[in-house]
């Protein structure tokens, strides 16, 4: 069961980057409805967090997990996907049977470092529950969870273990087609980015499409647990934002000096509904570097940066009847490579905007022993960038 004594801290609305700064370009295709990745069809997310103050007798908690369904019925029918390892000082388990198959049958979970256990078990816990013989109570099929991480230590009482599997349990009985909700929230609720309070972010592409030789659209999008990188390398739109306020604050000796040893790592989940097999969609995950760098990150030596993208657009049955001669019952429809560029450009563009909205999302946090971490002040931002739109 979740932990007792756990204080809901309430997380207030803040402006989305294309509220705070209207003109910021941020690439040429519009966004979806909600410019979330839940623009997706089919794709459902749920965030829970956990946050407790410190006292005299425990440290500050400030934790959550992300649960991501690429459709309801992700366990019979799976997803083609493909991901990439940008760098890999972090966890993606799964990530073998990705490369064997390319076949997604499971929800992708996102937490702290120290709580990949407990989601993995989650997801199995709500599998056995909704999937075990009826008949015998056994358990009669395969599945590998797929959960990532990023390390929270700094602003959370990490080795507390507060992340049960009933979380994921919950988070999969409960996730929806709402936005996401973005900044201290979910798996991304402990975490920094580029020198700043960081976390959740979302965004999402609208692209124009020829399908069968009729007009359609395809939608891209994506959803980031930002946790990583310094203030002096924080851009936006090009401009180097993070330098500018750094030389504009008098302190920024002192504050570099107590978080220079934090340098964590970015997780970032691509869905679409573009038809693509799992070497396009690797190829797809592959395009998140693209929007990370825009926004300052580099992949430094202890930064787990792990990318996976996953398609909805067809449903593959997970036991279709067994025979050892090759079978044919379906037929995939496939994007033509040599068309596949707007998908790489959506994809980059709506990771960057992602970044963008988990920054602005989040507020300040304090954390064990007194530490404590800014959000990005929107007011010094909107007053440097004006100078530049």
């Amino acid at each position: 069961m979740m932990p007792t004594a756990i204080n809901k801290i309430p997380v207030t609305t803040r402006p989305r980057v294309r509220d705070l700064l209207p003109k910021l370009h941020i690439g040429r295709y519009p966004t979806g409805p909600l410019n979330s990745l839940t623009d997706v069809p089919d794709v459902l997310v749920h965030t829970q967090s956990i946050n407790r103050l410190a006292t005299e007798n425990h440290q500050a908690v400030n934790t959550g997990v992300t649960t991501i369904l690429p459709r309801r019925d992700w366990f019979n029918h799976g997803c083609y996907a493909g991901y990439f390892r940008f760098n890999g000082s972090g966890e993606m388990t799964g990530s073998h049977w990705l490369d064997e198959t390319g076949i997604l049958n499971s929800p992708i979970v996102l937490t702290n470092s120290f709580s990949v256990g407990p989601c993995y078990s989650g997801i199995y816990e709500y599998a056995i529950r909704e999937y075990q013989n009826k008949d015998s109570g056994l358990v009669d099929w395969f599945l590998l969870p797929v959960v990532a991480e990023t390390c929270d230590l700094y602003l959370n009482d990490i080795g507390a273990m507060v992340i049960t599997p009933d979380m994921v349990v919950r988070g999969i009985d409960e996730a929806s087609a709402d936005p996401v909700k973005e900044g201290n929230t979910g798996g991304g609720t402990g975490m920094m980015c580029q020198g700043f309070k960081g976390g959740t972010g979302s965004a999402s592409r609208v692209i124009d499409a020829v399908s069968f030789g009729d007009m359609a659209t395809y939608t891209v999008a994506a959803l980031v647990q930002a946790n990583y990188g310094a203030k002096r390398d924080l851009r936006f739109g090009g401009v180097p934002v993070g330098r500018m306020m750094e030389e504009e604050q008098a302190a920024v000796a002192q504050e570099a000096d107590a978080i220079k040893a934090k340098d964590g790592s970015i997780i970032v989940v691509i869905a679409t509904d573009a038809p693509l097999h799992p070497i396009q969609l690797q190829r797809l995950a592959k395009r998140a570097t693209v929007g990370l760098s825009r926004v300052g990150g580099w992949g430094s030596n202890s930064s787990g940066d792990i990318f996976i993208a996953f398609s909805t657009a067809e449903k593959i049955p997970r036991a279709p009847e067994f025979n050892w001669k090759p079978t044919v019952e379906q037929k995939v429809a496939v994007v033509q490579d040599v068309t596949i560029n707007a998908l790489f450009e959506a994809a980059a563009d709506a990771t960057e905007e992602a970044i963008y909205n988990a920054l602005l999302g989040a507020q300040d946090m304090k954390g064990p022993r007194g530490r404590e971490v800014k959000a990005l002040d929107h007011a010094s931002l909107v007053a440097i960038m004006e100078r530049f739109l």
